[in-house]
């Protein structure tokens, strides 16, 4: 049996998993943003929004994106992809993921505190920019262009 390539399997599996979970999180995460724009402050439902986005925050997205960036980062180094240009853009492109993910823990604290001064529409629009930069990371690890 060869145990260093079901060990690499392993990883990726768990980073494979991580990813998809944080992008669960990320892609639903400003849809609440959405509703909670609509709610009026103060009420039942503007409350219920808090909750909803403080748990997915920090009981999927928080750790899926650590397990992310943990699996991934082992990968790299047993796999030797670290010189690859393909990496380097894909690896820019996670850090702009990761940099999306504090604003929108950011926008999540707005939220809690009543301090949200955008419209719904402005949240419809940014629940795209999780989703861009998934097709392209994913492009760039299937196709490896370059």
């Amino acid at each position: 049996m060869d145990y260093a390539g079901t060990a690499y399997n392993l990883v990726k599996a768990g980073h494979i998993i991580a990813v998809i979970a944080w992008m669960a999180g990320m892609l639903y995460l400003p849809r609440l943003f959405v509703y909670h724009a609509e709610a009026q402050k103060g009420s039942i439902q503007s409350e219920t929004f808090k909750v909803m986005e403080r748990r997915l925050l920090k009981a999927i997205i928080n750790p899926a994106m650590i397990m992310t960036w943990i699996f991934g980062l082992l990968l790299v180094w047993s796999s030797g992809f670290y010189v690859a240009g393909w990496f380097h853009t894909k690896l820019l492109l996670v850090v702009i993921l990761s940099g999306v993910h504090g604003w929108f823990s950011k926008l999540t604290k707005d939220f809690a505190n009543d301090r949200n001064v955008r419209p719904a529409k402005f949240y419809r629009m940014i629940n795209e920019i999780p989703t861009v930069l998934m097709i392209l990371i994913v492009l760039l690890v299937v196709v490896k262009p370059f």
